[in-house]
């Protein structure tokens, strides 16, 4: 176990969850499921299974650092590495990736996020353990791939490559599609959904960033002497702000040439939407919802509503709704229009200076 390190990155804001979701407490510290733990304490759990804690890094942004060491007391402190500002996934990477050098820098890493949803966590672990041995023993970055069960149009997609086995080279990395494309890349077999879990050896992530993102490989690998020394913090303070906004997906794995995903089935969401919550909870005769709180449904159906748990919502007459409160703020908006409840939020951090983010 000594070689296999995990990231769980935790820095998101979790802002198509609103008013669920705030800057205070976003949605990875939150539990969605009344299972009495968060998302991120189910993440992390889940890996500690196979991975010492001591091997656990969780990247986030620096104002979660309390709450992080709050909900996961037995992970060492100097394991959360806190980002000044948000730039995407792959600085957050590369941060943990040279992070992890200095204390291996032959480990074989898992790359998660905090909020994703794992139905069958036995699966998920043997998985994850296949996917180690693979890079191990190969010059290859390593995604996980789902089969589809729906044409959905909220996730990216893997094309594979032919051949047997459920290990295959990657031919194309697709954006989410629309509803059309969706049934088209399920229908046709040869497409699977994007986790956005990941698996590589330090050295052949490393080799990635300095052929494709060089710059950014050069800011971080100034910091050699610095990582895990006191000095660490205000180093990254100082390098991070200039560091491309780019997600891992477009920066390296959609452009190396060694990628390869492992086709995969454990019971996964990445729990993105208030859709994907509606479609993972248990419903009533009419197709209604309530979670954490109590409701009365009266001529209505397919809706979801999320309150606090000692609040009645009684409904009347809606079909197809999210209504969700929390705090100062409530939310009515149809299911099928929740694409824009993160530009509703800009406007409402524009408008209202931020009193209700």
């Amino acid at each position: 176990m000594k070689d296999k390190f995990c990231v769980i990155m935790a820095g998101g804001a979790g802002s198509r969850f609103w008013p669920f979701s705030r800057n205070e407490r976003p949605k990875q510290f939150l539990d969605f499921l009344g299972t009495g733990s968060s998302l991120l304490q189910m993440t992390y759990n889940r890996f500690r299974k196979i991975i010492p804690a001591e091997n656990i890094y969780i990247v986030s942004n620096r104002i979660y650092r309390d709450l992080i060491m709050e909900q996961l007391p037995e992970l060492p402190e100097g394991n959360v590495l806190l980002e000044p500002t948000r730039r995407n996934t792959a600085p957050c990477i590369a941060y943990a990736m040279n992070r992890i050098a200095k204390v291996s820098e032959n480990a074989n890493v898992v790359v998660a996020p905090s909020d994703h949803l794992i139905l069958k966590e036995d699966e998920f672990l043997d998985t994850i353990q296949q996917g180690f041995d693979f890079v191990s023993e190969n010059d290859a970055l390593l995604t996980l791939g789902i089969k589809p069960s729906r044409p959905e149009t909220g996730y990216g997609y893997i094309q594979i490559s032919e051949g047997d086995g459920l290990l295959r080279k990657v031919r194309t990395f697709t954006e989410k599609p629309n509803q059309e494309m969706a049934k088209i890349f399920m229908d046709s077999g040869e497409f699977l959904w994007n986790s956005g879990i990941f698996l590589w050896s330090i050295p052949a992530i490393r080799k990635s960033f300095e052929t494709l993102l060089p710059e950014m490989a050069n800011k971080f690998k100034q910091g050699t002497e610095v990582y895990g020394t006191p000095r660490e913090q205000a180093f990254i303070d100082e390098i991070y702000p200039l560091c491309h906004n780019i997600s891992i997906d477009y920066g390296i794995m959609e452009k190396a040439p060694n990628v390869y995903v492992l086709c995969s089935d454990f019971g996964w969401s990445d729990l993105g939407t208030w859709g994907s919550l509606y479609d993972l909870s248990p419903k009533d005769e009419n197709r209604n919802v309530s979670n954490r709180c109590q409701a009365m449904f009266y001529d209505s159906k397919d809706n979801i509503v999320v309150m606090s748990e000692d609040k009645l919502a009684v409904v009347q007459g809606l079909e197809g709704y999210i209504v969700a409160e929390s705090g100062n703020a409530l939310l009515i908006c149809k299911k099928e229009e929740e694409q824009h409840i993160r530009q509703m939020v800009n406007d409402i951090t524009v408008k209202y200076d931020g009193k209700y983010n």
